[in-house]
């Protein structure tokens, strides 16, 4: 019985992290940014960096806290945790040295909203891509 259970945990751990969401990071398909590392869209993300590799002005847009994709993409991208986000954030602010992202719904609206503007940059599942904007990053 308790092999039993044991394997059908197993299974649901394994069905689990096939079906994890694959996060991208996307830019306009009109904005001359091609690709970008882990570590430049980090410092984007954290106020760390306003500019592209290439001097255009850059603003990120984030998806709402407790999404499990902006977990994801923190603790992929910038290496770390809901909490650490959160103190980080609290002493940008705190200290007047940065606003976190603005936030939006889902991946469909930060498409949308990147596709209409070459300045913006955001992340999205991987289901959500579409012509109007290119992938820069892909995050496993």
């Amino acid at each position: 019985m308790i092999r039993k259970l044991l394997c059908c945990l197993l299974l649901a751990l394994l069905a689990g992290a096939a079906a994890a969401a694959e996060l991208v990071v996307v830019v306009s398909a009109r904005s001359p940014v091609t690709a970008l590392r882990a570590e430049q869209v980090a410092d984007i993300f954290l106020s760390e960096a306003t500019r592209f590799p290439d001097g255009g002005e850059v603003v990120a847009l984030d998806l709402p806290i407790g999404s499990a994709l902006r977990d994801d993409f923190y603790l992929k991208v910038a290496n770390r945790t809901p909490a650490l986000m959160k103190a980080y954030w609290t002493k940008k602010i705190f200290t007047g040295r940065g606003q976190p992202p603005r936030e939006l719904p889902n991946s469909q609206a930060v498409r949308k909203l990147v596709a209409d503007n070459p300045t913006l940059i955001g992340y999205i599942d991987r289901s959500a891509l579409d012509a109007s904007v290119r992938p820069v990053l892909v995050v496993h």
